[in-house]
């Protein structure tokens, strides 16, 4: 199978990179192609000639959509639409990456993949706004939501605990939001697998479980063996420029239906620190 990466270079496509063993894979970076330039995305996809291209890049800096709302808009939607425009042309099939922000937050039960988007952040509003377009323009496209990502080689929230906790004798987590954490090991795993299944529409893609920021924390302070305090504290506690939503779990109905299983986020926490100190 040919793929086409765009982001080969993020925390997610270099994963997407290594775990494409058995394919004919295109890795393109920012350097390499800016998706807010629909001719050199169009050139490079007839180049690369992909039975599917998978988009991982994105502005993914979600307080910093707030302040940058038209970079974010040009990006995360017009630059998917340029993608899934050129995809449509060379005759690929696209899997876009979408993200738990597309919800408010204020389900207590999972959410499905039908549920009623209502984003509450500029960065939201873009993966939101791009989703309804890119399945109005290409209806066969894949788009994969994930959530709470971590991995090594970029910033990441257990990098950020990690290194934190290994200079202060205590940190203060919020505990009023909970999500899913995910591995970009996993997902990548998962993302290959839907492509061989030839996936269309919205699939949910974690890891299994849930917890909130002051659980994973503390988990990973525990797992590195490391004597820091972790102190739960409340949303308001530690402001940010965007809303985050409350609670946005996201069911693994439409990938297990698919047949895919992902493991645990303990499990995958695990393996990301037996990783990261080798």
């Amino acid at each position: 199978m040919r793929v086409t990466i765009f982001g080969a270079s993020g925390l997610l496509g270099k994963e997407l990179m290594r775990e494409s063993g058995g394919d004919t894979v295109t890795g393109l970076t920012s350097q390499d192609v800016d998706i807010r330039d629909a001719d050199r995305v169009l050139q490079v996809l007839r180049e690369t000639r992909p039975e599917w291209v998978i988009l991982a890049a994105a502005y993914t800096d979600v307080d910093g959509c707030e302040s940058n709302q038209d970079l974010a808009f040009a990006v995360n939607r017009d630059g998917a639409l340029n993608v899934a425009a050129a995809a449509k042309q060379v005759g690929a099939r696209l899997l876009f990456f979408s993200s738990d922000y597309v919800f408010d937050g204020k389900k207590s039960a999972p959410y499905e993949t039908a549920d009623e988007r209502n984003p509450q952040s500029v960065y939201g509003r873009t993966k939101a706004e791009a989703e309804i377009r890119l399945l109005e323009l290409v209806p066969d496209c894949c788009i994969a939501r994930t959530s709470w990502l971590f991995g090594i080689g970029g910033k990441c929230f257990p990098d950020t605990i990690l290194k934190l906790a290994a200079s202060r004798p205590a940190l203060d987590v919020v505990n009023d939001q909970r999500g899913c954490p995910t591995y970009v090991v996993d997902l990548a795993r998962a993302i290959i697998q839907l492509c061989g299944k030839n996936a269309r529409g919205i699939v949910h893609v974690t890891n299994a479980g849930d917890c909130t920021w002051f659980d994973f924390a503390a988990d990973i302070v525990k797992s590195a063996g490391l004597s820091t305090i972790v102190r739960p504290v409340n949303s308001q506690q530690m402001a940010r420029p965007a809303p985050r939503p409350a609670y946005s779990v996201l069911s693994p109905a439409s990938l297990q239906s698919l047949g895919i299983e992902m493991p645990s986020w303990h499990d995958a926490l695990r393996r990301y620190l037996e990783r990261r100190n080798n």
